[in-house]
């Protein structure tokens, strides 16, 4: 019996390996023949988002090919595939390679497109530095300008938008939290920049809410009624003008407000 079951053991073992085999076998590189056909198959390969076999084929073919009419495609696709696999600086480094070197091509707008993409899938959530999203920003808004009959530039809009909320955000963010410190000078320099810079972003409600806020809390509580009281005008009959009307109604219920006692002012370099 237990020789048998040794045999057995033996056969499991023998078709695990042979399976393995067969496995490899099968996502092995295909058989390529010419530098025209290895741009070919990696072509196919990223149609069938095989990235990163396409990769391995478009790295071999640019560095093969360095003078061939193609290489700029090869370039574009390279960038496609890290940005796929999201490997984004190297992707950065690729698209801005079709901007640099190969500004003619055909691939240039879609290339400046995608730079956009690769530097803000390294940007950080709004409670972070917010360098990249800046950057993708720019980088998007240079593509507008330069392409802007190009079938990508929709989106570009969409992803501009995003990044203004993004930052917008940043300085929301950082506008409450001197509030919540009682810090109200500094944190209606955040809020009004906010109101004065992102206006066009879904946040700026909360920002001249925060200005009222501001005023009140410093103990300018005329101030901050006459504020919301122009708000209430400016945005009758939207939801801004309502929320303007009941932090007014607050206000005006609490009275004057001692004053915060100002101990902090934002430096003259903060974002």
């Amino acid at each position: 019996m237990r020789r048998i079951s040794a045999a057995l053991l033996l056969c499991a073992v023998a078709s695990l390996v042979a399976l393995v085999i067969a496995g490899c076998a099968a996502v092995s590189m295909p058989a390529v023949h010419s530098e025209p056909e290895r741009l070919e198959v990696a072509r196919r390969m990223v149609h069938n988002r095989d990235w990163t076999s396409a990769i391995e084929l478009l790295k071999t073919y640019i560095d093969r090919n360095a003078g061939s009419a193609r290489v700029d495609e090869a370039i574009y696709l390279l960038g496609e595939c890290y940005l796929k696999t999201k490997d984004y600086p190297n992707a950065a480094v690729e698209f801005e390679r079709i901007g640099r070197d190969f500004p003619e091509s055909d691939s240039s707008a879609a290339a400046s497109f995608g730079l956009g993409e690769a530097l803000y899938g390294q940007s950080r959530p709004p409670d972070f530095d917010q360098d990249f999203t800046t950057k993708a920003l720019d980088q998007w808004g240079r593509y507008r300008r330069e392409y802007p009959g190009h079938w990508r530039v929709p989106e570009a809009d969409q992803r501009v938008a995003k990044c203004r909320a993004q930052l917008a955000s940043k300085l929301l963010s950082t506008a409450e939290l001197y509030l919540k410190l009682r810090q109200t000078e500094p944190a209606r320099v955040y809020f009004q920049r906010v109101e004065q810079t992102y206006d066009d972003t879904p946040l700026v409600g909360d920002a001249m809410i925060g200005i009222a806020r501001c005023y009140a809390l410093a103990g300018r509580t005329a101030d901050a009624i006459e504020y919301l009281k122009d708000l209430e005008t400016r945005f009758h009959g939207e939801p801004l003008g309502a929320r303007a009307a009941r932090e007014r109604s607050r206000i005006e219920r609490m009275g004057t407000v001692k004053p915060a006692r100002e101990t902090h002012r934002i430096p003259e370099n903060q974002p």
